[in-house]
Parts: structure tokens; sequence; C-alpha cells
């Protein structure tokens, strides 16, 4: 007769979820570092600046409890900023990203102060709003090139020594901010701070009970969001040499919504996996045409169904692992 052996202690559940995640960013970042050897870079490092969108998004969703129809106001504006500075102003690339990040910052202080003061779908139509009215301004604005948008931005060279123009080099400069920027987000959300905000996500009136600012926490989230939002929008327009229409449209703001579904809701990994499928799916379905977009929404119909917390919450539940 066997004896069962006695449940994990928290300390001992939060130890096993550590090394977990610890092997799954280890083989992770292998992968990446791996790509470039048998997948075209370019399709890589657009793979990560969505991954890294996603997974802004999903910070704000998956552990706010806050879904945002509107996301792609700071996607699209940090790359117009940092397109504009890098081609017009002739900053170097790390100045460029570093200023699109703080656009973004700036416009999601802004659109915060006047989101969070509702809730559902209230909310989602404000920044639904908000976008549409960054997408116009964009249209109309002098320095935005309209249409056609800012073409040709030079890459230059990072610090003045790495000449970005190298596939690889650019590739390189791309992992590390992807990488940076998932390592902050894996640290907000087992911080205290993080595990304020799913308190406010699953009670937000028991959270205020107990003496919490849910509303300072909240607009905290969105700008720590809209921030990695921004940076990966400033990395993409150095990466692709252009700020466009597509980046700040609304569809944009549905595609990461559909990134962070697939992928899991309120996982680590999820959205990196929804943005790897997504991208994957758009790069070699291309010769479909409008039919890309029916196909997107068949798989995703077929996802839900089969899969209701998304592949990596399907999978952290079959392996009974927090993913």
């Amino acid at each position: 007769m066997t004896i069962p052996a006695p449940p994990m202690t928290a300390a001992e559940r939060r130890a096993e979820e550590t090394r977990v995640h610890r092997i799954a960013f280890i083989v992770m970042t292998v992968v990446l570092l791996v790509a470039p050897a048998v997948v075209y870079p370019v399709f890589m490092m657009k793979v990560m600046c969505f991954a890294l969108f996603a997974c802004a998004f999903n910070l704000l969703l998956g552990f706010g409890g806050l879904l945002s129809f509107g996301h792609a106001m700071f996607l699209g504006s940090a790359g117009y900023a940092s397109a504009h500075a890098a081609k017009v102003w002739g900053l170097t690339p790390e100045l460029a990203i570093l200023f699109g990040t703080l656009c973004a910052g700036l416009l999601s202080i802004g659109a915060g102060l006047l989101a969070i003061r509702r809730l559902g779908i209230y909310f989602a139509m404000i920044t639904l709003a908000l976008a549409q009215m960054v997408y116009f301004f964009s249209l109309q604005a002098p320095f935005t090139g309209g249409e056609d948008g800012i073409q040709a931005v030079p890459r230059g060279h990072l610090f003045g020594l790495v000449d970005l123009n190298q596939p690889l080099a650019m590739y390189g400069l791309v992992l590390i901010v992807f990488l940076g920027g998932f390592a902050l987000v894996y640290r907000i959300v087992h911080s205290p701070f993080g595990q304020v905000l799913k308190a406010i996500r699953e009670n937000e009136s028991r959270a205020t009970s107990l003496g919490y600012d849910t509303e300072r926490y909240k607009l905290l989230a969105f700008v720590l969001s809209g921030t990695l939002a921004g940076l990966a929008g400033a990395t993409k327009s150095i990466v692709f040499q252009l700020a466009s229409l597509t980046d700040v449209h609304w569809s944009m703001s549905g595609e990461v919504v559909l990134m962070t579904l697939l992928g899991g809701m309120g996982t680590i990994f999820g959205p990196v996996v929804g943005a790897a499928v997504i991208i994957t799916m758009q790069n070699y379905l291309a010769q479909l045409g409008a039919w890309v977009t029916v196909v997107q929404g068949v798989i995703f119909v077929v996802c839900v169904l089969a899969f209701r917390r998304g592949i990596v919450g399907e999978l952290g539940a079959w392996l009974k692992k927090s993913l």
C-alpha cells in the first residue's frame, strides 16, 4: 500500500512555479538565439515586436482585468515618434526608441486618467474613441506622411558603433529589447504590485475595503502597459524602417486581443505563443489576400471552443503547472 505524498505548501508551490518559469524562459531564449540560423531573421524580429506588444496588453487585460480596444494608439504613436526622431532629427537608434517609448508613456498617462474612471464596456469604448482620435491625428498631421507614413527610416549605428543595417546586429538589439521587456513584465506580475492587481481583477470592492487605492493601481498598470506597447512600436519602426497607419488602426487593437486570448490570457508565456501563431499565419497565408482574416477568424473560433484557456493555459492545466 503506497502512502500518498503530502500536499505541497504555498512556499513549495511558488518555488516549483519559479523553477518551471525559469526553464521555459531559458528554452524560449535558446530558441530565439538559434532561430536566425534556420528562419528568416526579419520574420523573427516581427514576432518579437508583436510578442512584446501582446505581453504589454496581457499585463492590462490578463492581470488587471481591463479590456482596452485602443492599445494600437501606443504602438503606432511610438512608431511615428521614433521614426520622425531618427529620420528628421537624426537621433541615434537607441535615443529614437527611447523617445518613442517616452511619447507612448506620456500618452498613456493622459488616456489612463480619462479611461480608468469607467469600468467594463465603457472603459473599452473610451479607449477605442481615444485611439480613433490618435488615428485621425496621424492621418492629418503634416509630419506623419499621411497615408504614406514615414518611410526610409534610417537604422543608423547603435551607440555610434554597431551598424544596425546588418541583419544579425539588428536582430540582437530586438532580442535584448524583447527579453528585457518580458523580464520586466514577469517581475511586475510577481511583485506585491502584481498581486494587488490580481486582487483588483478578482474583486475590486474587496480590494478597496482592504484599503488599496484601486484607481491608482489601475492607472499605473495602464501606464506600464502603454509604455511597453510603445517600446514595441518604437523598435518595430526602426526594424522595418517604416511608421504607417496600420500600426495605429483599430484593427491592430483587435489583433493584440486575438493574440492574447489565443495564447492564454493571464499567463506569462501565452501572449508570446499567441503572437507567434498569428504572425506565422499572416506570413504563410499571405497569398490568400483578404481571406487571411477569415481563416484567422475560423482558427480563433476553433481554439476558443477547444482551448478555452488558450494554448498555454490549457498546456499549463494539463501539466498542472502555472505557465
